[in-house]
């Protein structure tokens, strides 16, 4: 081989091993562990649209290759989706029940379960108070009288179930005020805050964390004897593609970046 061919040669060797260095991507260390554009889907309670919005917003620019997808809608509807074979890496819900009817199937993966959040139960009214209603004993003293229209979440639905409870506290019968035509309601608690704010009735039970969301006026905040505490458990799935991802999430999710969101928001970490 000639001389001048062999310089050559190795000048090629030289710039072509150059090339494929310098094209090499530059990993993002909060990400280094997880394959591009990763996908994780979160089902959680229709409550936290807003806040999980604003925090993925937060989430997505340490990790650019996140791609978090949610499902929102109540957590008796995510619950059901779930036994059915949907595909979901980490459920979030308004209320212990489904969370622990998941677990008991089998549904979660273990030791991932935590308490992450507390929110609170809250009588609001329509825009101008057309009720003239003024708290929850007002509220209690209209559905008797029949003078109001109020919306509460279904039966099936964590809400729901949670107005049910103030009204038992007032010595009401949910079944008999249905009859009487004074309640509306909503397959989750966002049609419940919807129906206030656009005045279709008079009054609703919602979360405090959609009241501050939709801006509704509140006149009402129901303690705990009136419907026990609200408490949102989050768990990774045992079904999850991703629940390495799933977890470094809900790691976030509990931490005090995600935490001070939650609380602008009108949540409170569980204590």
């Amino acid at each position: 081989m000639k001389k001048g061919f062999q310089i050559t040669l190795a000048l090629v060797l030289i710039l072509a091993l150059a090339a494929c260095g310098s094209s090499a991507p530059a990993q993002n260390p909060s990400s280094q562990n997880l394959a591009p554009e990763t996908e994780l889907i979160v089902f959680a309670a229709a409550s936290l649209s807003g806040v999980l919005a604003e925090i993925a917003g937060t989430y997505s620019e340490a990790n650019p290759n996140m791609n978090l997808v949610f499902n929102f809608d109540s957590s008796g509807t995510l619950r059901t989706q779930i036994q059915e074979g949907a595909q979901a890496d980490l459920f979030i819900s308004a209320a212990q029940r489904e969370m622990d009817q998941l677990e008991g199937q089998g549904f979660l993966l273990d030791g991932t379960r935590l308490n992450l959040l507390e929110n609170q139960v809250v009588l609001v009214v329509a825009p101008g108070n057309p009720g003239g209603i003024e708290s929850f004993s007002d509220m209690a003293e209209a559905l008797v009288a029949g003078d109001v229209l109020m919306a509460m979440g279904n039966m099936d639905v964590p809400a729901g179930r949670y107005a049910q409870e103030i009204l038992n506290y007032f010595g009401l019968d949910h079944s008999e005020l249905a009859g009487t035509g004074v309640i509306s309601y909503g397959s989750n608690v966002r049609e419940v805050a919807l129906q206030v704010r656009e005045a279709s009735v008079d009054m609703g039970i919602v979360y405090l964390t959609d009241a501050v969301d939709h801006g509704l006026t509140v006149v009402g905040y129901a303690t705990a004897d009136m419907s026990g505490r609200v408490i949102l458990p989050a768990a990774v799935l045992n079904e999850s593609r991703n629940s390495e991802a799933a977890r470094f999430f809900l790691e976030f999710l509990a931490g005090d970046e995600a935490m001070e969101i939650f609380s602008a928001w009108g949540f409170t970490p569980y204590v």
